[in-house]
């Protein structure tokens, strides 16, 4: 049952280490750390991902910056409390990690795949540019009846397709994770630059549909 559930959320990310090793928490007596790694895109561009790891993961060899990395474990989600309200935290958290000696043998730095539920009526829009996109937030079961709350961005026919998904539907994405910075602005006039992270869908896929198959969609354009 346990292996059943980590299968619905499985991401694989490299990069280059950008930031010191942060302590996170500690959870039993076992102590996780957080840091940032920066994961190349197709473009010149790139995505500033945050890692978590359990100490008992990196006793062997050091995270340090600019080691180059491959990460393999989950996408997930955590609730913080502050002054501002409740606000969603996502991290990549790491269950094996490897050392890559050069940069070039990375292939494919981010991938991840997320079996789980509509559990907010999707929002479809377009942008000023006449782009379809539609905002999703899934909820990807995880093992001692937990769920990690996965927002997620679909384009184009993905995003026309997504506009009619209902509460409760069970869905498969494949795609990758990505950063977005913007700019957040309070009723005093102050400005803040943040960062969001989502997931930018290149396949979706409905686990059962009305005729009692399998729908599968496939993206009509690149989203790099």
């Amino acid at each position: 049952m346990v292996g059943n559930i980590i299968e619905n959320n499985m991401v694989t990310i490299s990069g280059r280490i950008v930031s010191e090793l942060e302590f996170s928490h500690e959870v039993y007596g076992e102590g996780f750390y957080s840091f940032i790694l920066e994961v190349p895109r197709l473009s010149d561009c790139s995505d500033k991902i945050p890692v978590t790891v359990s100490e008992r993961l990196i006793a062997k060899q050091k995270l340090e910056i600019d080691k180059i990395i491959e990460v393999e474990g989950q996408f997930r989600s955590y609730n913080s409390y502050n002054n501002d309200g409740n606000k969603l935290l996502l991290t990549v958290f790491a269950r094996e990690i490897n050392f890559i000696d050069d940069e070039k043998k990375i292939k494919n730095p981010n991938q991840i795949y997320l079996n789980g539920y509509i559990c907010k009526k999707p929002v479809y829009r377009s942008t000023p540019f006449g782009r379809e996109i539609a905002d999703l937030l899934i909820a990807v079961n995880r093992p001692y009846n937990k769920s990690d709350y996965i927002p997620c961005i679909a384009w184009g026919r993905n995003a026309r397709y997504s506009e009619g998904l209902t509460i409760g539907e069970n869905i498969k994405v494949w795609g990758r994770i990505q950063s977005r910075a913007y700019q957040k602005k309070f009723e005093n006039g102050e400005v803040i630059n943040k960062t969001a992270f989502e997931v930018s869908v290149s396949k979706l896929e409905i686990c059962s549909n009305a005729h009692g198959g399998n729908d599968e969609m496939n993206p009509a354009e690149d989203h790099e």
